[in-house]
């Protein structure tokens, strides 16, 4: 019985369909990347001091001394959320004593921001914080706001899969692109901040679900060896392109609502894709749309100049393969966790991407709080990716899995450690260690789909690939934490990811290595952690078409 790529071979494999497929697919991942990290800006909290008001009548020198002197982040400054007592300094000037010299600050009692607060308008016109003062007490909002988006995500990437093999690839598709923009939309008329957060967390669920679905509906569209790049360099690299685009849009928008309103614009421009991207045939197949199947791929053909076959499916073969889809073993959650082996494997598993996780959105989120540019400093952070994933991609094809893995994130964590140690005057050097220590992570979390794909046996192949990715959104929740601790502490953070990215560093060389090994079938053939006592086992040689297929993918974040 021939199997689909089988099917479609006349077509060939980079025809002018395919490379139509391949770069529209592509395109429409672009605002997943601006979209993924525009909290960066949309949340970003500039200097502030509390407002001393002009109907307190001070003079100049105690308009100056107003506010306390206090020490942030190794330097010295106004103090952020907090003023001497208005009464108090407007009794000194009146009497016309001078602060310091008739006056000790030091003695004085102090107030919260009683009348609100100045924000500098240096970085930002406004955002999210300055329009409703997610400031001091309220400060914990805005990485609340950036972790209910990561929620959104969680919930999306559970969803989506669902979604798409019930109503079909491209249904799903546009539908969550819509959801994306639409909402988006609607963000810029926000009235509170609960509202915007509400929003949020449904955009979050469209990003996720429009950046799945396109990756599904390219790899079962393409063929084989298209599909490797595609996964790896055609997927990842446009996201990093969105990303690289979203410091261009907020330096030249620095207002929050007409920033969002020109990132929603690109999404708009997706609509006429609608009539370009076809369905999958695949997918129709197995919901045995054999005719709606053949339309497309008789379109295809067309288009490549290829004439197609006279008869392109055996109907009795396809129900063939239709009875055996329906006639496989079905397994559950609890497999992952069936024998010691597999649970320590598992257990592994989901630390390895929750703490990669909370390295590559933690360093991503934190770019406007390094030295230098934010814009440029975010435009870095994006443009470190790409390098990444071409290296990651070299490593697969070349190095065994886990040291691949376990050097890129001893890389990452180890420069970013290496950070408290920078004197404060080197702050070139801080950015650079930091941009070294996300192209570490960056490989490493890029390499991780195809690792844990080869772990696991193949009832539960993709039940374990789903499990680890949405350990991945635990950490992406609870990364803008980490970057809220600099607020305490500016080396804090990267303390905290440093060591627990060189921990899981650690960790990953007793996993099992995959490289060269088959593909476990079965529970019996799964390989075995390091440290556990082996059991006689016959390994084999695997064909060249597995290793070619598992050196070369690369999944998408």
């Amino acid at each position: 019985m021939r199997d689909y790529d089988e099917l479609i071979a006349f077509l060939g494999e980079w025809g002018p369909f395919q490379r139509l497929i391949f770069f529209l697919l592509s395109a429409s991942i672009v605002p997943n990347g601006f979209n993924g990290m525009s909290a960066v800006f949309l949340a970003g909290a500039p200097q502030h001091r509390c407002r001393l008001p002009a109907s307190a009548n001070l003079s100049r020198e105690w308009l100056n001394a107003g506010i306390p002197r206090e020490v942030q982040g190794g330097r010295e400054g106004p103090s952020s959320c907090r003023r001497y007592r208005l009464e108090s300094l407007a009794n000194f000037s009146a009497r016309g004593l001078q602060p310091g010299r008739d006056v000790d600050l030091s003695q004085l009692e102090q107030e919260k921001c009683l009348d609100g607060w100045e924000y500098s308008r240096e970085l930002y016109r406004s955002t999210i914080v300055t329009e409703w003062n997610l400031v001091c007490e309220d400060d914990w909002k805005t990485p609340l706001t950036t972790s209910l988006f990561f929620v959104g995500v969680l919930i999306g990437s559970f969803i989506s899969g669902q979604l798409s093999d019930r109503f079909g690839r491209k249904s799903i598709l546009f539908a969550t692109m819509a959801v994306q923009t639409g909402f988006s939309f609607v963000q810029i008329f926000s009235t509170s901040w609960e509202m915007f957060t509400v929003l949020f967390l449904i955009v979050g669920m469209g990003q996720i679900s429009n950046y799945v679905v396109a990756f599904i509906l390219g790899t079962e569209i393409l063929g084989k060896s298209v599909r490797i790049i595609f996964s790896t360099l055609g997927v990842c690299i446009f996201f990093a392109i969105g990303y690289m685009l979203l410091p261009l849009f907020a330096y030249f928008i620095r207002d929050w609502r007409m920033l969002l309103l020109a990132l929603t614009v690109p999404g708009v421009l997706c609509i006429p894709l609608w009539w370009i991207i076809p369905e999958s045939p695949r997918w129709l197949i197995s919901q045995g749309r054999f005719k709606e199947a053949e339309i497309i791929i008789r379109k295809a053909a067309k288009t490549n100049g290829i004439v197609a076959p006279a008869m392109l499916f055996d109907s009795a073969e396809m129900q063939d393969m239709k009875r055996q889809q329906q006639q496989e073993q079905k397994a559950y959650i609890l497999d992952l966790f069936r024998t010691r082996n597999i649970a320590v494997i598992t257990v592994m598993s989901l630390l390895l991407w929750m703490l990669t996780s909370i390295g590559y959105f933690g360093l991503s989120l934190n770019t406007p709080n390094l030295h230098g540019n934010a814009y440029i400093n975010c435009f870095l952070s994006a443009v470190i990716e790409v390098p990444a994933y071409v290296i990651a991609w070299l490593l697969l094809r070349t190095l065994p899995r886990r040291y691949s893995i376990s050097g890129t994130l001893f890389l990452g964590g180890g420069v970013i450690l290496l950070i408290q140690m920078v004197p404060t005057d080197f702050y070139v050097l801080s950015v650079f260690l930091v941009m070294l220590g996300k192209f570490g992570i960056t490989s490493a979390f890029s390499m991780l789909y195809v690792y844990t794909s080869e772990l696991y046996p193949t009832i539960v192949r993709n039940m374990a690939v789903g499990a680890t990715s949405m350990s991945s959104r635990v950490g992406s929740i609870i990364a803008p934490y980490f970057v809220y601790l600099g607020a305490y502490d500016r080396f804090l953070p990267y303390i905290l990811m440093g060591s627990l990215t060189v921990l899981i560093g650690i960790l990953t060389l007793f996993l099992p290595e995959s490289y060269g090994n088959p593909l476990p079938e079965t529970f019996d053939q799964m390989l075995r952690v390091k440290g556990f006592r082996n059991r006689q086992r016959t390994n084999h040689v695997r064909s060249s078409k597995e290793i070619e297929d598992s050196k070369t993918q690369i999944t998408p974040l």
